[in-house]
């Protein structure tokens, strides 16, 4: 008989799970949509929780509910080979091709490069990269530790010094809400809605699934039905303390206009604001919040994307990708951020549909009893439309890649898909997919998962 989960173990891997989603990205998002939104404040906010928040806990959420062992086995409901491809595509993308590298670009151009001399830009990115994924690469060597290396000190550290600022935000409050700007004047719930959705943490959601089962077994809960409790509850201690830091800072964005003015982006509005209330000691509190927020976050993501790695080619040890992996985003990280964003986000915006619809369809799999054709009609149906979001955003940075079969497929879904112009045109294809698989004849061998 297994001994009763305490509060403090549900608290500890929430706190992991907390750490590993909440980023830089995660913290320049809500200000500055607290900035563009003023006084629609509210709106946007529950717009931005519902896909900040909300998918990435249904997405860890099908990881306890369906006894998933990792993403490749979660992704195999649609077909084996799928799973190995959708898997190792995903891993890849918020791993070592794009979102690792961005966890040590991004706390450079934010709390270093502004006082740093320019023509040095290159080298000292370079320095500051190696030290981070040096860092990175000790900590991810044991898996098994990591819920005590991000759920016990690096989380309470990044929490300790953001509430520093945000406290300080809220007992000298910066100034008033001003009026609401471009969208959301008149669209603030469905601009925040997109806001959030465009973090991409349901895909982390995906990646860490494997992190927090592994962790929840550490302590010695091997139950399915106990593993899938303290999944929920775990998840729900996480969400809890991701909307209580969502709301702070998107207020502190909300009030800082009339006191620091406008800035292009969230990382500049964060260095004003600690600028404002503590001169030049803002940029050592800043640079400070911005290091621990993204060495979490890539270790989460070394130590997901190792084990992942580890069960695809076993013959290649943990640690040795650990090696491979930080050397491989120390490289990528080197091209600079700009880079990174600009080919990252066409290949997000192709996997992000295919993520949401196969979280959804796994949390619903009793209702049409796991019907294989359900998963794989809905899911080739949402690649029809996933494929051209990602071709779409890919043109628009890259002008040279337009192609003018696509371009037309493009044009009729923008005329015909209900939600497309806003990023939501797979949503009528994939419930079309649900409803043919559903009148799909059964086979004859039974499938079981």
């Amino acid at each position: 008989m297994q001994q009763k989960v305490s509060f403090s173990t549900y608290a500890i891997i929430g706190t992991m799970l907390f750490g590993m989603f909440f980023g830089a990205g995660n913290l320049i998002f809500p200000i500055q949509m607290g900035q563009l939104a003023g006084t629609n404040f509210w709106p946007a906010l529950i717009g931005f929780l519902i896909t900040a928040i909300g998918l990435p806990f249904l997405g860890i959420l099908a990881f306890g509910l369906s006894g998933s062992n990792g993403l490749r086995d979660l992704a195999g409901r649609v077909h084996p080979l799928f799973g190995t491809i959708f898997a190792v595509a995903l891993y890849l993308t918020i791993g070592p091709f794009f979102a690792i590298p961005r966890t040590a670009t991004v706390p450079f151009v934010v709390g270093f490069e502004p006082y740093i001399n320019q023509a040095y830009g290159s080298l000292y990115l370079g320095l500051f990269s190696f030290v981070f994924f040096a860092i990175v690469y000790y900590f991810s060597l044991n898996p098994a530790k990591v819920i005590d290396y991000i759920g016990k000190y690096l989380t309470p550290a990044f929490l300790a010094f953001l509430f520093i600022l945000i406290a300080i935000a809220l007992i000298k409050p910066m100034g008033h809400f001003d009026q609401p700007t471009g969208d959301y004047s008149n669209l603030a719930f469905i601009t925040g809605f997109k806001e959030g959705y465009n973090t991409m943490d349901a895909l982390a959601s995906l990646a860490f699934g494997i992190v927090v089962i592994s962790a929840i077994k550490s302590r010695g809960i091997t139950n399915p039905k106990e593993i899938a409790k303290a999944t929920w509850k775990s998840g729900i201690f996480a969400m809890v303390l991701m909307v209580l830091i969502y709301g702070l800072i998107t207020y502190m964005g909300a009030s800082s206009v009339s006191a620091i003015g406008t800035y292009d982006n969230g990382g500049l509005i964060f260095a004003a604001v600690a600028q404002h209330y503590f001169g030049p000691f803002g940029a050592i509190l800043l640079a400070i919040i911005i290091v621990l927020a993204c060495l979490k976050t890539s270790i989460g993501l070394i130590t997901s994307c190792s084990e992942f790695f580890n069960q695809v080619y076993p013959k290649i040890s943990y640690k040795w990708f650990v090696l491979i992996l930080c050397t491989f985003s120390f490289t990528i990280a080197n091209f600079g951020l700009n880079n990174i964003i600009q080919y990252a986000v066409p290949v997000l915006m192709l996997l992000y549909p295919l993520a949401i619809v196969l979280i959804l369809l796994a949390l619903c799999s009793p209702l049409f009893r796991h019907k294989q054709s359900v998963y794989a009609i809905s899911m080739l149906f949402t690649f029809g439309v996933s494929i051209i979001d990602g071709y779409s955003t890919l043109v628009k940075s890259v002008p040279g890649a337009s192609l003018p079969l696509l371009e037309s497929i493009k044009l009729f879904y923008t005329e015909t898909l209900p939600l497309y112009s806003i990023g939501l045109g797979w949503i009528l294809p994939a419930f079309v997919g649900v409803l043919l698989g559903l009148l799909w004849p059964t086979s004859t061998k039974k499938t079981t998962f």
